[in-house]
């Protein structure tokens, strides 16, 4: 067992992790995770459409997806605590398992001979499982020293990148030319071979032989998955809570945003479909090089408080030119500030909020990160279509403006965490 003041080692760099040694692991996982996401952006050029066919309308669509967004937010920290307890392998199948069922009742649903309504609400069961990039992180985490850490998770922003601009690319084509069940299928297959290669290559545990003691104690019972008190109180640990809520209020307005971003970019850019894949596609390059090759360096030459300061800041400038733009090409123009932003504050907040924390509930930890986004996807059909039908486009700058404005004071008169040896 570790000293509190010992240094804390992050990954089982004197174990056995596999055939494929702890960079094949690593390089592996940051190709899953950009196979899932792939599958899901797929998935999003395909939703709106098939519930239009399917004749439901846009009041049903959101409900479905803040059943998504809310079965997500329940399954984000039960999936970190079942990495942490059964390991990187089980967690990684489970997550892919998952996301073949989901794409295996998405491509029933398109079919004409069967009965698409039902399977199409019947797609959100498998939802709150299918978290391969919380376990991803998890898994960047204990294979880093931390040092490194900040550079490691920001990498997977060019995952992301990749997968949204492929992904889009991807299901709209293939829908296109073959149907809306082919990329769904396309997807069902992509997981099975993901499934596939968990198993096979991804180690059944990263963690350090230490973290692994205190995640199962020797001779004693596996800890519940689903023990919501010490899920709870790994939020109150020292220096935990501030860091988490600096997250969730900081990308609260712009997650808004987003979510309501389909109907934005008709009514106020005055944009078709293929206009508005295009500037997603955009976004996701300015995200794949930003996080993926300027946040990792920057992390090198600045502290993480800085860089903290730096993403709130920035969040207060875009906010302000938010609430005055007036057309899509002034969104172009703040949109690389707000990317900054956004994948800064991410990137510090997942690293801060590991280093907080045990080696052994690294999982937990990141899977109560990645709830920040389905809470936002909860939250935004009621609470952004509200928001935008009363005030316009402008009240989300003016949200996101003011909302960070008291971050960073709170951030210039007290110290956010304390940062663990």
């Amino acid at each position: 067992m570790q000293g509190a003041g010992a240094p804390r080692r992050r990954g089982p760099y004197s174990r056995e992790i596999g055939a494929l040694g702890r960079p094949g692991v690593i390089l592996l996982t940051y190709a899953l995770v950009t196979l899932g996401l792939t599958c899901l952006f797929m998935r999003f050029s395909i939703m709106p459409y098939l519930t239009r066919r399917l004749g439901l309308d846009s009041v049903a669509f959101g409900h479905l997806q803040t059943t998504f967004g809310a079965l997500q937010l329940l399954g984000g920290p039960v999936l970190g605590r079942f990495a942490d307890r059964r390991g990187a392998r089980a967690a990684f199948t489970l997550a892919f398992l998952a996301s073949s069922a989901f794409y295996l009742l998405l491509a029933a649903a398109c079919s004409p001979a069967l009965p698409g309504v039902a399977l199409l609400y019947a797609t959100p069961l498998p939802v709150a499982f299918m978290q391969e990039m919380p376990v991803a992180q998890m898994t960047i985490a204990d294979l880093s020293e931390p040092q490194e850490l900040p550079a490691a998770l920001g990498r997977l922003g060019l995952c992301f990148g990749v997968g949204m601009i492929f992904g889009s690319l991807l299901g709209g084509t293939l829908s296109a030319t073959c149907g809306m069940q082919c990329p769904a299928t396309v997807a069902l297959v992509a997981n099975l071979v993901g499934a596939v290669l968990s198993f096979t290559f991804i180690p059944v545990s990263t963690k350090g032989a230490s973290a692994h003691d205190r995640a199962v104690p020797a001779g004693g019972p596996q800890a519940n998955v689903f023990d919501l008190k010490a899920i709870t109180r790994l939020l109150l640990q020292s220096g935990v809570l501030p860091v988490f809520l600096i997250k969730v209020a900081s990308s609260l307005p712009f997650g808004l945003f987003m979510v309501m971003f389909p109907i934005v970019s008709m009514d106020f850019f005055q944009l078709d479909a293929a206009q508005a894949g295009y500037l997603m596609s955009f976004f996701g390059l300015l995200q794949m090089v930003i996080q993926g090759l300027v946040i990792g360096r920057l992390s090198r030459r600045f502290s993480e408080r800085a860089l903290l300061r730096a993403s709130v800041l920035g969040f207060v400038l875009v906010g302000l030119a938010m609430a005055l733009m007036s057309d899509v090409l002034h969104f172009c123009l703040l949109m690389p500030g707000l990317v900054f932003s956004l994948c800064a504050l991410n990137v510090v907040t997942d690293s801060m909020l590991t280093k907080a924390v045990s080696a052994a509930d690294t999982g937990t930890m990141l899977g109560l990160c990645a709830t920040v986004q389905p809470l936002t996807q909860t939250l935004g059909p009621t609470l952004g279509g509200l928001l935008y039908r009363s005030f316009g486009v402008p009240v989300f700058g003016h949200m996101q403006f003011a909302i960070n404005l008291l971050v960073l004071l709170v951030l210039w008169r007290q110290p956010v965490a304390r940062k663990k040896d």
